[in-house]
């Protein structure tokens, strides 16, 4: 064991940045959007109080979502690894690791017997990481909205040249998407420009870049589609 202190930590991508005092070799980060189906991967922490325990399985599948929670702020982490590693207790916050040694995961949840979820490194991921171990803490955009993917009708398909939308389902008392007129059934398509097709593509648009900045956002509403302007408000655990 070793001293440390945390430099950032980020509850709605379950990562966080620890400074480890002492001499140690730095392990080499891989790219997990490289990974395949079937590759071989080995899990490290320390499972029900065991330290250094290694575990070794396959990616079982790419592309599963996770949600998190900080208070009421919630979002969905994309892309997460799953695996058939054994992880029990203890490997949250372990690497997962290819067959090269190259760390492309951090362990995150059990989600059942052979079913084990990592938050990949990746470019979304390297991302965060930086905003970390610079500011401390990641800044996001705030609209309030709830919502799914749903399809477009098909005259509006072909006119844009995409097939889905992001369905207003719900929307939050006094939040940036209720004031600009925004009601549940509209079909959001863009969000400053940036086609939208499904929650996914709007947590990548709500970076602090956003924050207080007005954008436009175009909807299908009532078959036709219409543009209102928003000022996003930053995302905290009280949204």
């Amino acid at each position: 064991e070793r001293p440390f202190r945390v430099i950032g930590r980020d509850p709605l991508s379950d990562l966080a940045v620890l400074r480890v005092e002492g001499p140690l070799q730095a392990a080499t980060l891989g790219d997990a959007a490289r990974l395949r189906v079937g590759q071989l991967v080995v899990a490290i922490g320390n499972p029900l109080g065991f330290a250094g325990s290694v575990t070794a399985g396959v990616v079982s599948a790419l592309g599963r979502s996770l949600a998190a929670r900080d208070g009421r702020a919630s979002r969905l982490v994309e892309n997460v690894i799953q695996t058939d590693a054994a992880l029990n207790p203890g490997n949250s916050g372990g690497a997962l690791a290819d067959s090269a040694a190259r760390v492309i995961g951090i362990n995150t949840a059990v989600a059942g017997i052979g079913l084990g979820l990592a938050v990949p490194i990746d470019r979304a991921t390297q991302r965060i990481l930086s905003a970390l171990m610079k500011d401390g803490r990641v800044r996001r955009a705030f609209l309030g909205v709830v919502g799914g993917t749903r399809p477009l009708p098909h005259g509006l398909a072909v006119d844009l040249g995409r097939r889905r939308g992001l369905e207003v389902v719900q929307l939050l008392d006094g939040s940036p998407a209720a004031r600009a007129g925004i009601r549940p059934g509209d079909v959001i398509l863009d969000v400053d420009g940036t086609p939208v097709e499904g929650v996914g593509d709007l947590q990548r648009l709500l970076d602090g870049g956003l924050i207080g900045r007005a954008v436009g956002v175009r909807l299908a509403r009532d078959g036709r589609t219409v543009e209102v302007g928003l000022t996003p408000t930053e995302l905290t655990d009280r949204a």
